[in-house]
């Protein structure tokens, strides 16, 4: 099947679907389409850079400071000032090689490291529990069970990641070290604990001054109590067949959070709850973050990840969107889990720069896509009405996006740049919560990133070239 037919099919079957969500409602026949409302919308505030950012299309490159190999040879890290290249080469080792040299190069390079994931790891916990008395039976119990749902390779390359770092220890214990089960659970912690917020923007070549995309996306997360995260940012390689994976993370996590491929297609997950929760379910689920890196290593364009990404949806354990765009196509999937779909909360929906918006919001121009921690397709579950926070950021991006007009990477770098980062005074795009922005042109195939850097992000962040996907 050819690439404009696969569109204009996709297309169809966006369209026919969302026609009949507004027809019939997400809560059964003869419900009323759901209407995005502002009513109570907190005063958003403007706390505006004043200084010109001085943006250019191209980002400095960094010096390796130092570099450290694992005895094989299957990995190994660069140390650069503000994050660690990590190259894991799977041409000539096992998956669980490579995972046992990864764990052993890491202790080489960051002999501190178990004393700083370790207690992000229990922050994380804990805000699992919130304020309940800690469970730590049930959570082994989720994080096996979630576990065993993994796809063999990835499986083997968690686990022998675990029994290097691990050194022997078990189970949950806060003592500055990382334990099997602790290491386990680490790699899971968006589809067993949770993420945070994040948005993604992506611009179509008819509005760029080269005529190809540029997209960006913007992590928002926990970063520590102690800013611990920002000491360990990570751009990891992974070398696999004919396929080259390059990951935006954390150091020591082989889950994809922001990742492009050598193709060009790039993902990126950001989080979506229930309309008035609902309990979290991970009997027979599957990791999607994994799933994820599956799609990279499978497909070399971003329709079929998409498709195959949102056809997945119902077996994972969160609800969620996905940035998934390539040169050519940018998609929103839209993933709630079954659970939702059965309760009529939510459908499963791939949104394109096309797609009819739920009624009241608005974005103004084409052939630019824009997500945020809700779904925005019409007769889709609305995270928005009562939720001033997403109707801000959504309606700050479409005032932006369109002030713009024609972007270059300089502009794509501005859009993070116009408000000081204070999360509490007004709903910012770019808040204090920001662990990484990412921008990939595919004009270039080079890929910018800014990392924040000690407490919270810089009002004017500083991007550099990590990389090109096509290399």
């Amino acid at each position: 099947m050819n690439k404009i037919y696969k569109i204009k099919t996709l297309k169809k079957y966006i369209s026919a679907l969302c026609t009949l969500c507004i027809l019939t409602g997400i809560c059964g026949c003869g419900a009323s389409p759901v209407t995005v409302s502002s009513a109570g919308m907190v005063k958003t505030g403007s706390l505006n850079v004043e200084t010109d950012p001085g943006y250019t299309n191209e980002s400095p490159r960094q010096t390796v400071t130092d570099s450290f190999v694992s005895d094989d040879g299957s990995c190994r890290i660069d140390k650069y000032d503000f994050y660690y290249d990590v190259s894991l080469d799977y041409l000539n080792a096992s998956p669980a090689e490579v995972g046992a040299a990864y764990a052993e190069t890491i202790l080489k390079a960051v002999p501190d490291y178990e004393e700083l994931f370790e207690p992000y790891l229990y922050e994380n916990i804990r805000g699992l529990f919130d304020g309940r008395e800690l469970n730590y039976e049930a959570l082994e119990d989720r994080i096996m069970t979630l576990e065993a749902s993994i796809r063999d390779e990835y499986r083997s390359e968690i686990e022998a990641f675990a029994r290097t770092i691990g050194k022997g220890s078990e189970g949950y214990l806060e003592d500055g070290k990382i334990s099997y089960i602790e290491a386990v659970t680490m790699q899971m912690i968006p589809d067993a604990l949770r993420p945070t917020a994040c948005s993604a923007l992506t611009v179509g070549g008819s509005i760029t001054e080269t005529g190809e995309r540029i997209s960006l996306r913007n992590l928002e997360w926990n970063l520590g109590s102690t800013s611990q995260m920002t000491r360990i940012h990570s751009v990891t390689h992974m070398l696999k067949g004919d396929k080259t994976i390059t990951s935006i993370s954390i150091l020591g996590l082989l889950d994809m959070i922001t990742a492009v491929n050598d193709d060009g297609v790039m993902i990126g997950i950001l989080d979506v709850g229930t309309v008035n929760e609902m309990p979290f379910v991970y009997d027979g689920k599957k990791c999607y973050t994994y799933e994820i890196r599956y799609a990279l290593e499978r497909f070399d364009n971003a329709y079929d990840a998409a498709v195959f990404l949102n056809g997945e949806c119902g077996d994972f354990t969160w609800c969620h969107n996905l940035l998934v765009a390539d040169a050519a196509d940018a998609f929103c999937c839209e993933d709630p889990t079954s659970e939702a779909v059965e309760a009529g909360r939510a459908v499963p929906v791939i949104r394109t720069c096309d797609s009819p918006l739920m009624e009241g919001l608005i974005w103004d121009t084409p052939d630019a896509l824009c997500i945020v921690n809700t779904y925005a397709t019409a007769g889709n579950q609305d995270g928005f009405t009562g939720n001033p926070g997403e109707t801000i950021r959504f309606a700050k991006y479409n005032k932006w996006v369109k002030e713009t007009g024609i972007f270059s990477v300089a502009d794509m770098k501005a859009i993070m740049a116009r408000e000081i980062v204070d999360q509490y005074e007004v709903a910012n795009v770019h808040n204090s919560g920001t662990v990484h922005t990412v921008i990939v042109d595919h004009a270039t195939g080079d890929i910018h990133v800014a990392f924040t850097a000690g407490r919270c992000a810089d009002d004017i962040p500083e991007y550099i070239l990590v990389g090109n996907y096509g290399d």
